[in-house]
Formats: C-alpha cells, structure tokens, sequence
C-alpha cells in the first residue's frame, strides 16, 4: 500500500496542542533515557545562497519507527506568495525499513515546537505565574499563546514585534479568541517588565531580550534561533539564568544563544543545567526556588517530529 500523505488541516485534527504536549512528554523522558538516536541536522545550502535544504533524521526505539523531516527554507518566497519554510516529515517502520506515511512538516513543526515550551514552562516556571510576554507576532507567537495557556493561569498577555501592525492583529485575535486582556507594547522592555513568562519567538540575528531587563523568578522559552550564528538572548541573559535545552548536541552545535556567550569567555559547558527529559526524570533538578531565572533554549529536533508522526500514525494507520 503507498504511504498516505496526511495534510495540515488533518494534523490538525489529529494533533491537538493538549496532546501534543503530553506526547513532548513522553519524547524528552525517551531521549533522556537514551532510547532514541537523535544526529544533528544537515543543512545544504543551493550555490547562490537563494535557499536551504535541511534534513533531521531520528530512531524512536520504544516506537519502533525512524523517521526524517526534510524542509526547504526560500525567504524571497514571500514576494511569489508562497511560504518561506515547505517541507514533509516521512515516518518509517524500524524493523523492516518500509515507509510508513508521509506529514506536512509545517504544520507538525508548529504545533511541536509550542508543545515542547510548553513542557518546559510546565517543569522550569513559577507554578503561580500569571502574566506572558510574546517576544514575535508570526506563527509561533499565536502557537506559544495557546500552549502556555494550557500549562499555566495566564491573565495577562503583552505582545511585542517589530511588526507592530502584525502585533495588533495577534491581541485583537488571541484577546477575542481567550477573553484574556492583550497588550501590544511599543518596545520589549516593556513587554516583559512584569513577566512571569517570557516566549522569545522571532526570527532576528541580533538579541532582541536583554538580561538587564529580565526580572527575577522569570521563565524564560527562547525558540526563534535554532543556528550558531544567531541569537535572541544577550550575553547577560544567559548568564544570570539556568539554562535547559532540548538535546545536548543541538545546544552545543547550533545554538547562538549559548555559543556566543561561550566564545566570549563568558561561560562554559558547565553552565548548562539539564535536558528537559532529565529534569522529566528526576535525574537532574529544575528550578529550585522563586527567585531563579530559567531559560529553555529550544533547538527544534527530530525526535518531536517523530513522535509526533507517530501519535497521527496511530490514529489513523491502516488496518492489517
């Protein structure tokens, strides 16, 4: 039988953020525990630099599946009409190597990615935290949004961009959407002045989230820069916070947010606390205290898209 291709409106049937965060869960505890193998990325860049082919592989063993999210980023194609990031997560049986069923990768990236800072918010931030700050308005932002309100009492929300008119059309929507008050702020110092939470989702090079600005007891996820030679954390940020990650090797390879800092002099590999996985097991501690600054540097890895094929492929897998 072909592998069935599985759109994003079905994903998104099929894949509720609720469920998606518990299927983090289960992933980060797998990862943690060793039993899956995750590489890292490869990225082929096209001989004029127009556009990018990147390839995540990744073995579920407890699952039985290995599977790869191959995904194409061509930012010119805004002016076609056309999105920048296109792709397909492909899911494979691991004992005998048939393909199993083919998932558009956008839309399981983005529910993943919301799903796996929600994990984090969920294990590193204040249990009483109440008011969220959205460093983006793209898709991310409107992703974070409905993520950490499932993990967390959110009354208050104040949003950020350098789109300010995108701004506010994401707190007219999520405002209208959760009957939550929505603040656009004219800049990111005063979005996140009083935040319990703070979700840094952008696509800049250059920080955007200064340590200076970031008050105690803060959870911060930042999510928007998964290469070494960006980040939306200055150097101060990181330093003054415990710093978790998704994987060890994506961190150590790809992040900007740490790298940076590191070839500055300003830190060493001892500075970073724990996967989340071994925070999820036990084997490593979280926060410990109110007053402590915590980041989640998100990488983005292949073990979430798996697991998140997955889940779609047990609902939905044909019948022997």
């Amino acid at each position: 039988m072909e592998p069935l291709f599985i759109n994003k409106e079905k994903i998104a049937s099929l894949l509720p953020m609720n469920e998606c965060i518990e299927v983090m869960e289960k992933m980060f505890r797998s990862l943690a525990a060793g039993e899956c193998v995750q590489p890292l990325r490869n990225i082929m860049w096209l001989p004029d630099r127009s556009g990018v082919l990147g390839m995540m592989p990744g073995h579920a063993g407890k699952l039985g599946v290995m599977g790869i999210k191959v995904i194409t980023v061509f930012h010119a194609n805004r002016e076609a009409g056309l999105p920048s990031h296109q792709g397909v997560v492909m899911l494979f049986d691991a004992k005998h190597g048939q393909p199993l069923m083919l998932f558009d990768a956008l839309e399981i990236t983005a529910i993943r990615t919301a799903a796996a800072s929600a994990v984090a918010t969920k294990i590193l931030s204040g249990k009483n935290s109440s008011t969220l700050a959205i460093i983006g308005s793209g898709e991310q932002a409107k992703r974070h949004i409905e993520a950490m309100l499932l993990v967390r009492n959110i009354k208050q929300i104040n949003c950020c961009s350098r789109n300010e008119t995108h701004a506010i059309e994401l707190a007219d929507k999520i405002s209208s959407q959760y009957k939550i008050p929505v603040q656009v702020s004219k800049n990111v110092q005063d979005a996140v002045k009083h935040a319990d939470i703070i979700c840094t989702v952008t696509s800049s090079k250059e920080p955007v989230l200064m340590g200076e600005w970031i008050a105690r007891g803060t959870h911060i996820n930042a999510v928007g820069s998964s290469v070494a030679v960006a980040r939306e954390l200055d150097t101060a940020a990181i330093v003054k916070s415990k710093l978790f990650t998704d994987c060890y090797e994506s961190l150590f390879n790809e992040a900007g947010d740490f790298l940076i800092p590191k070839k500055e002099g300003a830190l060493t590999d001892a500075h970073v606390k724990a996967e989340l996985g071994e925070v999820l097991l036990g084997t490593k501690k979280g926060r410990e205290n109110d007053e402590e600054i915590t980041v989640f540097k998100s990488l983005g890895i292949a073990a979430e898209d798996i697991f998140s094929a997955y889940h779609i492929y047990e609902k939905i897998k044909p019948e022997d």
